[in-house]
C-alpha cells in the first residue's frame, strides 16, 4: 500500500485497511527489535525533530529509538530549552524547525489542536504525540497492534476502558480505532471523571466496575491524572481506588482469558492493584515493546511516503 497522508493527527484519519497496513508494517519491524545489532540504514539521511512541550518518558523514548535504529537523525527539543519560554509563538518556533529541513516532526503539546495548526503550515510530516485531551493516535495504534497479536481479529471482542476517562486523549484515539477495528467498547468511571459528551460515543458507559467488568476480553486501565484534579472531582482518593481501582476480584467476572492494558505511567494501588499489573495476564511491557515497532512502522511510512521525496 502506498502512504499518502502528510501527517498523523489522529485514527480518524485512517481506513481499517490502513490500520491494518500499520500493523503488518510494524510487525515487519519488530523482527529487527530482536537481532543481536538492532539498527537498519531504511531511513539513513534523513532526520526526525521530537518537541515535545510535555513531559514524556515512554512516548519520546519509543520515537527516539524507533528513529534511531532505522538510521534516522534524531535531535529532541523541550519547552523548557525552546524559544517558548522567551514569548516565542508556536509557529515562529515550528516554522525555523522546518528552516533547517527535518523531514518529520513529532509533537506533544498541552493545547488540543496544536499538532494540526503545525501540520497545516508546514511542508514536512507531522506526527500528533499527543495534543491535550484531544488525541493520542500513535498510543491507540500500539495498543490497536497489541490486541491484535494476541487475538487476531478484534470483532466479536469486548474491551473496557476503565478510569479517568474526562481527561484521557488515549481513551478518545482508543475508541474511534476499537471501533474501526469491529469491538466493542466499555466505558467505567465516576460520572466526574466522563466526558459530558460520551452519551454520544459509541460504547457502553458503565458506572459499577462489577457489572463493567462481565464477560471482557480486555481491561484498559487508564492513569488518574492527579494533576488534574484540583477542581474536586473526586472525593478522595483512597475512596475511587476502592471503588474504581482493578483488583484480583473483578478480574474473576471478566472472560478466563482476560488481558489487562495500561498506557502509563501507573499510580500502582490507585488505578490498578500492583501484582495485577505484573501478573501473566498484564500486557503492559508488550505495549512499551510494541510501542517501537509502531512508531518505527510510522516512521517508514510518512517519511517515505508519495512526494516525501520530490
Amino acid at each position: 500500500m502506498k502512504w499518502l497522508h502528510k501527517d498523523l493527527l489522529d485514527v480518524s484519519q485512517l481506513s481499517r485497511s490502513e490500520a491494518m497496513s500499520l500493523f503488518d508494517t510494524a510487525a515487519h519491524f519488530q523482527e529487527i527489535n530482536t537481532r543481536p545489532v538492532k539498527k537498519v540504514p531504511t531511513l539513513k539521511g534523513r532526520s526526525v525533530v521530537l518537541f515535545f512541550a510535555e513531559p514524556s518518558t515512554r512516548t519520546k523514548t519509543s520515537f527516539d529509538v524507533a528513529a534511531k535504529r532505522l538510521s534516522a537523525d534524531s535531535f529532541s527539543l523541550a519547552k523548557s530549552s525552546s524559544s517558548l519560554t522567551k514569548g516565542e509563538t508556536l509557529k515562529d518556533t515550528v516554522l525555523t524547525l522546518q528552516a533547517m529541513a527535518p523531514d518529520c516532526i513529532v509533537m506533544r503539546h498541552w493545547c488540543s489542536g496544536a499538532a494540526k495548526f503545525i501540520a497545516d503550515r508546514l511542508d514536512c510530516a507531522v506526527i500528533n504525540a499527543g495534543d491535550g485531551r484531544h488525541a493520542h493516535p500513535t498510543q491507540a495504534l500500539l495498543d490497536g497492534f497489541t490486541m491484535f497479536q494476541e487475538w487476531g481479529d478484534l470483532a466479536g471482542k469486548t474491551i473496557l476502558i476503565l478510569g479517568d476517562i474526562k481527561h484521557s486523549r488515549v481513551a478518545r484515539s482508543n475508541v474511534i480505532l476499537l471501533n474501526k477495528l469491529g469491538a466493542t467498547v466499555r466505558m467505567c468511571a465516576p460520572r466526574t471523571l466522563l466526558p459530558s459528551t460520551v452519551r454520544s460515543w459509541p460504547v457502553e458507559v458503565y458506572s459499577d466496575l462489577n457489572e463493567a467488568v462481565k464477560g471482557v476480553n480486555g481491561i484498559m486501565c487508564l492513569r488518574l491524572q492527579l494533576e488534574r484534579q484540583k477542581d474536586g472531582l473526586l472525593p478522595d482518593l483512597r475512596e475511587y481506588a476502592c471503588t474504581y481501582g482493578l483488583g484480583p476480584k473483578h478480574v474473576e467476572l471478566a472472560d478466563k482469558d482476560v488481558r489487562i492494558m495500561h498506557p502509563g505511567p501507573m499510580n500502582r494501588g490507585v488505578e490498578i492493584n500492583s501484582e495485577l499489573a505484573d501478573c501473566d495476564r498484564s500486557l503492559v511491557l508488550d505495549q512499551v515493546a510494541n510501542g517501537v515497532a509502531m512508531r518505527m512502522a510510522l516512521l517508514f511510512l510518512y517519511m517515505t511516503r508519495k512526494g516525501a521525496e520530490e
